[in-house]
């Protein structure tokens, strides 16, 4: 079960009681959830595809690694002082990202396009917050388009080689679909402390690979997994996109265990089942 925000926006209260409904015979406990039927289905957008592995060029994120240092604060779930960005500092992250908008992705190489589609994944996420700020959670900056939308993520926010994008086009149908790499879920940031923590330097072709790894075994072995007494709690990460997880609870718990630690991987040798999930939605401000 997703954690309630405060209070929800209009439109989504009026989505809720649409979906009711709809839910009576969806299942409503355990691992799942009437969510987890909602959450998006990769689908990939064949046009993002090209790419040119002779190319050696490569892309700047000097500004992005900078406005990191200067307002990101460390923790066990990496928090943002969206606050306290000045108005200098805004021009410079809208600036980084029209800079990426105007790059011609598709004659770069495959490596250097991950953390292209990464860092402007999180760029604009901590923009759209930071240009509506004061909010409790993401969820409450309710632009997207269409009755049954919520949040920000069906809204076009940029445009990429002619291509209008929303961050649901840049997760679902071009990272998710064309790296098919479960660990991608673990480097997008959507703000809520829920999330996988955004990370302390921008992704490049070089280190964008062990940032991954770094990246699951940081939530695997942080907040991604609990006990509850004896009962097994996990993110809604691993139940909204259980397919890029193997498609099982098993493959998912096989999953955990790669990357457990002690002592959590000894607390999850022999299970074959999870009990639930949660998200917490609540943003992830350090102010």
């Amino acid at each position: 079960m997703v954690p309630r925000t405060t209070q929800a926006p209009s439109k989504w209260r009026i989505t809720r009681r649409v979906l009711g409904l709809l839910l009576l015979g969806m299942p409503l406990g355990g691992f799942g959830g009437f969510e987890s039927w909602l959450a998006p289905a990769k689908r990939l957008w064949p046009r993002w595809t090209r790419h040119d592995e002779s190319s050696t060029r490569s892309i700047n994120h000097t500004v992005w690694n900078q406005l990191l240092a200067t307002y990101l604060v460390p923790a066990e779930i990496n928090l943002f002082r969206y606050a306290h960005v000045d108005a200098a500092d805004r021009q410079r992250l809208k600036t980084y990202i029209g800079d990426l908008a105007m790059v011609p992705i598709g004659s770069y190489r495959h490596a250097e396009q991950l953390a292209y589609w990464i860092n402007l994944y999180n760029a604009l996420t901590v923009d759209l917050v930071v240009d509506r700020y004061p909010v409790k959670s993401i969820r409450d900056i309710a632009i997207s388009p269409g009755l049954f939308s919520y949040g920000p993520w069906d809204k076009k926010l940029i445009q990429v080689e002619m291509e209008p994008l929303s961050l649901n086009d840049i997760e679902h149908r071009i990272l998710r679909p064309i790296w098919q790499d479960a660990n991608i879920h673990y480097v997008l940031n959507c703000a809520s402390r829920g999330c996988p923590s955004l990370a302390r330097e921008a992704y490049t072709a070089d280190n964008a690979a062990t940032l991954m790894e770094r990246g699951a075994a940081d939530f695997i072995n942080g907040h991604g997994v609990r006990f509850d007494a004896s009962r097994i709690v996990v993110s809604s990460i691993y139940a909204w996109f259980t397919v890029d997880f193997g498609g099982t609870e098993a493959s998912v718990l096989d999953h955990l265990r790669r990357y457990a630690r002690p002592p959590l991987l000894q607390r999850l040798a022999g299970l074959s089942s999870i009990d639930a999930d949660s998200y917490d939605w609540r943003l992830n401000d350090a102010s």
